[in-house]
């Protein structure tokens, strides 16, 4: 089977350390959607290491690790992570494998983020300029370059070509970005890419799913960012719900187990777009700060807010969530009260169904308040330590979701997950 592990808001929401501590009972851990705008922040040894491509079983030596047809891949990005990685791990390349039909980000598809997000001017989507979205459109439009292109011997006439079709589109722009330097990066990125495992990833896949071997499939950003459900036209360019992991790894629904639901005890969100719980006063500074929310690939500062159980339950609805992990709780030690939204009010009518478009409504949301935690929650070693009052906010959230809470995280640390009986 396929067990899932995902976002459940706007991205964030500390999958990485999860999916290193889940991966020591997994055999292969599979990425299967986004590009190298992901930010999985794992602690290894006292090291703090960001990964952008490469799936988070890389630090557990017996993982094989799969970069699914689903991911858009940046050559530079990809080898200058590995780099890094080697240096702590250093037999990563022999547990490392792509697969020929996950997408190239070329140095113009760059260039066409940049120049498209700058004519947007004041409804910028806050893209981090990396490519995805003009990857993701020639993917669609059937014009992308594939991984397994780079092993033709006519990879520079299809290169070419794309990258013309590239500099009439941005003769129409105003903004213009000086994308040539970069290109010589790209083919050296290029012929590093070429020396990889490069494989045949859903009948890779499959033949290890036949020999009996367990997998979890990775997910990137959040359920609130996916292409088709969540807050439109400020969202990512792929599937990032279960969904997802069909199509992102060629494997058949029918073998998707369980699925692994991540949220923080409150919310973040990177750029534009909609926010209801949004906290632009002091207490969203105290728990920017509280939570070192910045982004660990763009160092941007994170919008901050209480938790939306209402966006929640749909994420849990639309990925058939079967255990949900709370991550970052100890962040919550220092706030008195303690907030969830449970409803919002839109157009003075309440509901607790998320609104098919968040931007075009004027949403108030509805709060449930619970006093603050009576001591610390990252102190303590287990579930049954926490004070009653978490235990009860613990299960609010159950009820209100329908989904068992499986693991609280209440630190950075590999062993600060709390396992929840």
């Amino acid at each position: 089977m396929v067990d899932v592990l995902l976002g459940l808001q706007w991205g964030d929401e500390g999958k990485g350390k999860i999916v290193d501590y889940l991966a020591a009972n997994y055999d292969i851990i599979a990425r299967f959607q986004g590009g190298p705008n992901a930010g999985h922040t794992l602690y290894v040894n006292g090291n703090k290491v960001v990964l952008h491509t490469i799936p988070s079983g890389v630090f557990q030596s017996h993982c094989l690790n799969l970069i699914g047809n689903g991911v858009v891949i940046d050559p530079v990005t990809l080898q200058k992570e590995i780099n890094t990685i080697v240096a702590l791990q250093p037999d990563v390349l022999s547990r490392l494998f792509v697969s020929h039909r996950a997408h190239l980000i070329v140095p113009t598809h760059r260039a066409l983020d940049a120049a498209s997000e700058a004519a947007k001017g004041s409804e910028k989507i806050g893209s981090t300029l990396k490519g995805i979205g003009p990857a993701y459109m020639d993917k669609t439009g059937r014009n992308g370059l594939r991984v397994g292109d780079v092993l033709s011997k006519d990879f520079n006439e299809k290169y070419n070509r794309i990258k013309e079709k590239h500099l009439q589109i941005l003769s129409h722009y105003e903004h213009q970005v000086d994308w040539q330097e970069w290109e010589t990066q790209f083919f050296a990125a290029v012929e590093f890419l070429r020396t990889l495992q490069i494989v045949n990833g859903e009948y890779w896949l499959d033949n290890h799913l036949k020999a009996g071997k367990k997998v979890l499939a990775e997910g990137a950003q959040g359920s609130m960012l996916d292409i088709d459900f969540g807050t439109y036209p400020f969202v990512t360019s792929s599937n990032t719900i279960t969904a997802g992991v069909c199509s992102g790894l060629g494997v058949a629904p029918s073998k998707v187990g369980d699925v692994y639901g991540i949220t923080k005890a409150y919310c973040t969100r990177v750029g534009g777009g909609p926010f209801p719980t949004e906290l632009e006063d002091e207490t969203g500074e105290a728990l920017r700060k509280a939570g070192n929310e910045f982004g660990a690939t763009t160092g941007r500062p994170r919008r901050c807010g209480w938790i939306d159980l209402v966006a929640l339950r749909y994420a849990v609805m639309l990925s058939g969530v079967t255990k949900l992990i709370v991550t970052k709780a100890d962040v919550m030690d220092s706030f008195d009260p303690v907030k969830l939204a449970v409803a919002y009010k839109v157009d003075g009518v309440e509901t607790q169904e998320l609104p098919y478009d968040l931007c075009s409504v004027q949403v108030e949301p509805v709060f449930k308040t619970f006093p603050g935690w009576e001591k610390p929650i990252g102190e303590c070693k287990n579930y049954e330590e926490t004070p009653a009052v978490f235990k009860e906010y613990c299960s609010f959230v159950e009820q209100y979701l329908g989904t068992k809470v499986a693991y609280v995280s209440n630190g950075t640390g590999r062993d600060q997950l709390l396992h929840i009986p």
